[in-house]
């Protein structure tokens, strides 16, 4: 059984591979994310998972043959690829151009096999329907901080669940990372999923 390694920061990607049976071993990339400005919002998504996979690819924490898995999510909204906000300010302007609208969640796949140095990329897109909240609401969710630390200024997983009316497409890739485009991957790379569960406690 590979091991598997998420070049990742992000505690809602990391718990959600868990809750699907995984147990990775994280190796935060800290690459420099405006090296891909300018890509169109798909393209960046992608661009950056690549990024991330490879950044770790040496490190000592990344066990022999394991498998590496990159991750990053942009908020496509009129054509624009929205990230983390960079201040309160902007989450604030954010969600008054989001609220009562829909938006495209993209969120970028890499997934190198270190064995055989094989890697494969995809991007997965859900479609995510925006609940209008007010602008006293949306200031008191911009004050509890957590539209500053996620891309788009939103999440389904926490205190913005409230604000989302519903998603087209997988739940999880809104999260930050889809288990079903995931285990394609894995397959492609020619390992069984299920093999890849941590052993039952």
């Amino acid at each position: 059984m590979p091991s598997f390694v998420l070049a990742s920061a992000s505690p809602a990607r990391l718990a959600t591979l868990r809750s699907a049976g995984l147990d990775p071993v994280v190796v935060v990339s800290g690459v420099d994310e405006s090296v891909m400005d300018g890509l169109p919002p798909a393209d960046l998504a992608v661009g950056l998972a690549e990024l991330k996979c490879r950044a770790v690819l040496d490190c000592p924490e990344v066990p022999t043959g394991a498998l590496v898995l990159g991750c990053d999510s942009v908020l496509e909204l009129d054509g624009r690829a929205l990230g983390k906000p960079s201040s309160p300010e902007e989450a604030v302007e954010r969600w008054r151009a989001m609220r009562g609208r829909s938006g495209v969640l993209r969120t970028g796949h890499c997934l190198r096999d270190t064995s055989t140095g094989q890697e494969r990329s995809v991007t997965a897109s859900t479609t995510v329907h925006f609940a209008a909240p007010d602008d006293e609401e949306v200031a008191a969710y911009v004050a509890r901080g957590e539209p500053l630390h996620v891309a788009g200024a939103f999440t389904v997983d926490g205190l913005g669940g409230a604000f989302v009316r519903g998603v087209e497409g997988d739940h999880h890739n809104v999260v930050g990372v889809s288990l079903p485009v995931l285990r394609e991957m894995v397959v492609e790379l020619g390992h069984r999923w299920t093999d890849l569960w941590a052993p039952p406690r």
